[in-house]
């Protein structure tokens, strides 16, 4: 579904964020790239998305080159696919339901369509009772379950949560978990980059390590119980 080959990206400073990276996730996987900051996780997941360009090599979406991509085509892109960020950047102005219900608006939902999917995902997300509460005041665990979602309300072919857990503590970082754990069981790719060790012992499955912008490592894990 989503392929690196020989990717590099270096910036016009001399900066190399990505050097050479291989990869391939398939449809349906549950990934964790995991290494510590500087490494170039969140490089990998500008190019995904189409924010940044490689400097050397290609990445492939479903075999098509994301680069070669016109602005219709990366607005497509990015409609299949859903983004989590550490900040959250939820809108401090609107309730839980109106900043989920913003999201489908600005896809060309219809009024229907929002007021039917909107309790549901907050329901997947057990944010039912806090449909009506602004992000001042929701918790962060809760804050960061409504940014997740707001980042699948659209039904993506894949989510990426970059650094998630970074600003939790442990018992929201496992409630985060199982939350990304039910929607790639609903099968929705997930990738998760992240250097907690608590989070990357609990979602087992496979595990892409990275350091200084190259992959060091690519295995699957058992998944743990929690």
């Amino acid at each position: 579904m989503i392929k690196f080959v020989n990717v590099s990206k270096a910036y016009p400073n001399g900066a190399v964020a990505l050097e050479n990276v291989n990869l391939e996730i398939e449809k349906g996987e549950f990934v964790t790239v995991v290494g510590p900051s500087g490494a170039g996780k969140t490089t990998l997941n500008k190019l995904i998305i189409a924010e940044e360009e490689p400097t050397e090599g290609t990445v492939l979406f479903e075999n098509q080159d994301i680069d070669a991509f016109n602005s219709g085509q990366v607005t497509r892109l990015r409609r299949r696919i859903g983004m989590v960020f550490q900040d959250f950047r939820l809108l401090s102005n609107k309730t839980a339901y109106e900043n989920i219900a913003f999201a489908m608006e600005a896809s060309g939902k219809s009024d229907e369509e929002i007021v039917s999917d909107v309790p549901h995902v907050l329901q997947l997300v057990d944010l039912q009772d806090r449909m009506f509460h602004f992000p001042g005041q929701l918790s962060g665990g809760e804050k960061q379950r409504l940014a997740i979602a707001r980042a699948i309300i659209n039904q993506p072919e894949v989510l990426i949560a970059d650094e998630p857990t970074g600003n939790l503590d442990g018992k929201n970082t496992m409630e985060v978990i199982e939350i990304l754990k039910k929607i790639n069981d609903l099968g929705t790719t997930v990738i998760l980059t992240t250097h907690d060790q608590q989070m990357i012992k609990a979602v087992g499955q496979r595990i892409i390590s990275m350091e200084r912008g190259r992959v060091v490592g690519d295995e699957q894990k058992a998944q743990v119980k929690l």
